[in-house]
């Protein structure tokens, strides 16, 4: 059986009223019919397994599914004559009345309203009653509903909206783990569905009294004395995590000063993460494996002289992409250019066919991924434009993973943007000048990490990793070879929006954030595929937990090695538990690079896999970069030809749910394992919701059990095709005869 199957019949109807009810869907009615088109090719006609099930003389079940209200059908296939497992449902679900027509069309101006009423009024409240009689929640209607008599129908009045009130900001995912510990205590207190980094407890209808349930909430999680003040101090989700951070730092004493500029006088040390870089550089010399490359495609009117105008401005703001690693003493040094010219070089391909474009695009941007950059000599940074038509460009951009992560592309597109537009308005610069530099940053790393901050570090993580073998020995396909070749390939999988809102609901109720849950699953599939019950799990942090690195472009991504434990069978309820305390005292001592923890603690060194950390698991829920200019649109693309670990799960989180991307080593895998391994990931999803008390070789049943109906399922329809197949000669030769 086949269970939430989108029903075609209405899942375009069903899409377009999520649409509509989201206020900042800014979407057109023409976008609206051609998003319907599109997204009812991905659903099911229940017609279709009518068919299916008669020709191949089955029975089919059909019902609704938990979630039918959302347009989904669960099916059962049966033997004919069989006996019937469930009842054919259909029949059994009840109509539903007709909607006012608001619940089928957006009212987009009336939504902005609200959004700048609700606090204004909750303000002018706050001024005149105690806080514990302002309510907790406001609803805009256009007319009371009123009896017969007159009076407000109180029955008929509608309830409000607990996913989250209507606020001016608009909302922002929780960043890290403190802000998503703390945004499930919050949406717990206030009942609410979530909760954004920016909301304000008091605009979602906190209270004191409200406050103290925070508070002791807080110490329960966190292990963290929260002032009550605090709360009132720091109202906003975000600035009361950095208070409840900035309380475990003082609690372990690892405090950190601020980071002020230097003198740029004598030479300059790398950061610890870009000194790996230089060292694997040296090694590997004019490599492209570190090379974080993107193509832009820029539709509409582009003026170039503003474009790089605004390329040359950023290379001016940020010192770190006009640096060069030289050596000195045998230790490499940061050598920063006074300026830097920045030329983009265009190259027309308006001349050719539309498939002829497409397919030199694609070649150059593969040709530009594929080009070393060097170290020595730069520059860091590389642009160049491809000229489509009149109005659609290609503006490739590479640089340096050296000088730049996956938060630095977002400040790179944003500010590309913000200049891009007063360049072209013949205006100057909007943007302040920038308090420190990277190179401000490697010296403040290099003088706060000795001593003593070091050796509290150190203490953490040696006990952390105290015992735990070096390698994940996944069980590949092919033997791993000498030296790592960086070769990369990616296989992707959407987990539907039904199955993520039942994660959400889970991770709330078992006190843990999303982002742990889909950790605890990833440890148990990577049990499954390794048969080790103790290893090491990656995880990506931005590690800009400071105001002054919020806005630089530079290396500042740190992996923490989260040690995962499963040998003694625990329950997921328990493994979960486990994971949280190791995530929470991790983002606590984030500050440790890898790189120097590697050098410190010597683990077993080769040039076949990585030291400590062999696979990766980043959720990511920043904003993607998008560019923000009135006549173009940008989208972004690149191709993804190297992989820097022996396996890498990147989720990507956004309104419409989550993707899935395993990125591997085809060297060492090939697809149909990884297509068993994210198919595994799945029904581990669903099986955990289910069974959260279930001991983990109970999980590894239901795995064996999804493997055999899919063995048979493989098998049955691979007997179909090649009778198929012998009808179609049979056929011929009979033609021919």
């Amino acid at each position: 059986g086949v269970t939430e199957l989108p029903n075609a019949r209405v899942w375009g109807a069903v899409k377009s009223q999520e649409i509509l009810a989201n206020p900042d869907s800014a979407q057109t009615m023409a976008d609206l019919l051609h998003f319907a088109e599109e997204i009812e090719s991905e659903a099911v006609d229940p017609e279709a397994l009518w068919t299916l099930a008669d020709h191949h003389s089955y029975e089919l079940d059909l019902t609704y599914s938990g979630n039918a209200g959302n347009g989904f059908f669960n099916a059962l296939f049966r033997r004919r004559g069989s006996e019937r497992l469930m009842a054919r449902a259909p029949g059994e679900k009840t109509t539903l009345s007709a909607k006012p027509w608001t619940s089928y069309a957006s009212n987009p101006l009336q939504v902005k309203a609200a959004r700048s009423l609700m606090p204004q009024l909750r303000k002018l409240l706050n001024e005149k009653l105690p806080d514990y009689m302002v309510p907790s929640a406001f609803v805009m209607l256009d007319v009371l509903p009123l009896t017969p008599n007159g009076k407000v129908d109180k029955r008929a009045l509608p309830a409000p909206d607990q996913s989250r009130p209507d606020l001016e900001e608009d909302y922002v995912a929780p960043r890290n783990p403190v802000e998503e510990v703390l945004a499930n205590i919050w949406a717990e207190v206030l009942r609410l569905e979530r909760v954004g980094a920016h909301d304000d407890f008091f605009d979602l209808g906190g209270h004191s009294l409200l406050a103290t349930q925070v508070v002791s909430r807080v110490r329960e999680s966190l292990q963290v004395e929260l002032p009550l003040r605090a709360l009132f101090e720091s109202p906003t989700l975000s600035s009361l995590a950095e208070v409840i951070a900035r309380g475990r730092l003082e609690r372990d004493g690892l405090l950190s000063p601020p980071i002020l500029p230097v003198p740029r006088r004598g030479e300059l040390p790398l950061s610890f993460a870009q000194q790996r870089l230089w060292f694997l550089d040296q090694l590997q010399p004019d490599n492209p494996f570190y090379n974080i490359s993107r193509g832009l495609r820029l539709r509409g009117a582009l003026d170039v002289n503003a474009l790089e105008q605004a390329l040359n401005e950023i290379v001016r703001r940020h010192e770190v992409l006009r640096t060069t690693f030289a050596t000195v003493d045998d230790h490499p040094v940061q050598v920063i250019a006074p300026s830097l010219r920045v030329d983009l070089p265009v190259t027309d391909l308006s001349s050719l066919s539309e498939s002829q474009r497409e397919a030199e695009v694609w070649r150059l941007v593969r040709q530009d991924t594929q080009q070393p950059i060097n170290l020595a000599h730069g520059p860091i940074m590389r642009v160049a434009l491809l000229r489509l038509s009149a109005d659609d460009h290609v503006l490739l951009l590479s640089i340096h993973h050296i000088a730049s992560d996956g938060w630095s592309t977002v400040i790179f597109i944003r500010e590309l943007g913000i200049l891009y537009e007063a360049f072209r308005k013949g205006q100057p610069s909007p943007l302040p000048d920038l308090p420190i530099q990277y190179a401000d940053y490697a010296v403040w790393q290099r003088h706060w990490l000795q001593g003593e901050v070091l050796e509290k570090q150190l203490s953490y993580w040696r006990e952390q990793l105290h015992g735990v073998p070096p390698v994940l020995e996944l069980r590949t396909d092919h033997p791993r070879p000498e030296n790592q070749s960086y070769r990369g390939a990616i296989h992707s999988l959407n987990l539907p929006h039904n199955l993520v809102d039942s994660l959400r609901t889970f991770s709330q109720q078992e006190g843990v954030t999303l982002f742990m849950t889909l950790l605890a699953v990833y440890q148990v599939l990577l049990w499954r595929h390794s048969g080790q019950s103790d290893f090491i799990v990656g995880t990506d942090v931005a590690n800009r937990n400071r105001v002054e690195t919020e806005d630089l472009i530079g290396f500042f991504v740190n992996v923490l090695p989260l040690r995962a434990n499963l040998t003694s069978n625990p329950t997921f309820q328990e493994l979960l538990a486990s994971v949280r305390e190791t995530a929470l005292g991790a983002y606590t001592h984030q500050d440790m690079p890898l790189d120097k923890l590697v050098e410190e603690l010597q683990p077993e060194r080769s040039m076949s896999h990585n030291p400590l950390v062999q696979v990766l698991f980043v959720l990511q829920n920043t904003p993607r970069e998008t560019l923000e200019v009135p006549g173009l649109t940008m989208t972004r693309f690149g191709v993804v030809d190297t992989a820097k670990f022996d396996l890498a799960m990147f989720l990507n989180e956004s309104e419409e749910g989550i993707r899935l991307i395993l990125q591997y080593n085809p060297d060492l895998f090939d697809e149909t394992t990884i297509q068993r391994m994210t198919s595994h990931y799945e029904v581990l999803l669903r099986s955990v919701i289910a069974k959260q008390d279930a001991h983990l070789t109970a999980l590894m049943e239901v795995l064996a059990e999804s493997d055999r109906q899919k063995r048979l399922l493989d098998e049955k329809e691979f007997e179909e095709a090649s009778l198929r197949k012998l009808k179609g000669l049979k056929r011929k030769t009979t033609a021919k005869s």
